[in-house]
């Protein structure tokens, strides 16, 4: 299982008390690549530059229905083109209870190799903070 869903550097990279890297494997490590996948904007990688999501091109705008609409819609592309391992079920993003300025990205997938169901709450502030 875990040759299938691969075992790698964690997110954020670190030393451990050993001197030596952490690592990560099975769904502890594809969780940490959804969230580097929704990090990164498009063309900040030189080699990859469609690697990543566009919800960074809705920072400032108006918290719509139509706005967290089309940031569902690009974490959902975003995910089914660079992440194999699984099968998003269903992606919504909401407006905070406490801020209007965060909207709260909820990602519902399965991994492919088990079947297990998974979900994130990614935070995206479309805002700066005020006060």
């Amino acid at each position: 299982m875990t040759a299938f869903l691969g075992k790698g550097w964690a997110f954020p990279i670190r030393v451990n008390g050993r001197g030596g890297l952490d690592f990560a494997d099975g769904a502890t490590l594809i969780e940490q690549s959804i969230w580097i996948i929704l990090s990164t904007a498009p063309g900040r990688r030189i080699m990859q530059p469609e690697f990543g999501c566009g919800i960074h091109d809705y920072v400032f705008a108006s918290n719509t229905p139509n706005l967290r609409a089309s940031i569902a819609a690009s974490v959902e592309r975003a995910l089914v083109r660079h992440e194999p391992r699984i099968d998003v079920l269903r992606v919504r993003a909401q407006t905070s209870a406490d801020n209007e300025a965060l909207l709260l990205i909820h990602i519902d997938y399965r991994i492919r190799a088990n079947n297990a169901f998974h979900n994130l709450v990614y935070p995206f502030f479309i805002n700066e903070g005020e006060g």
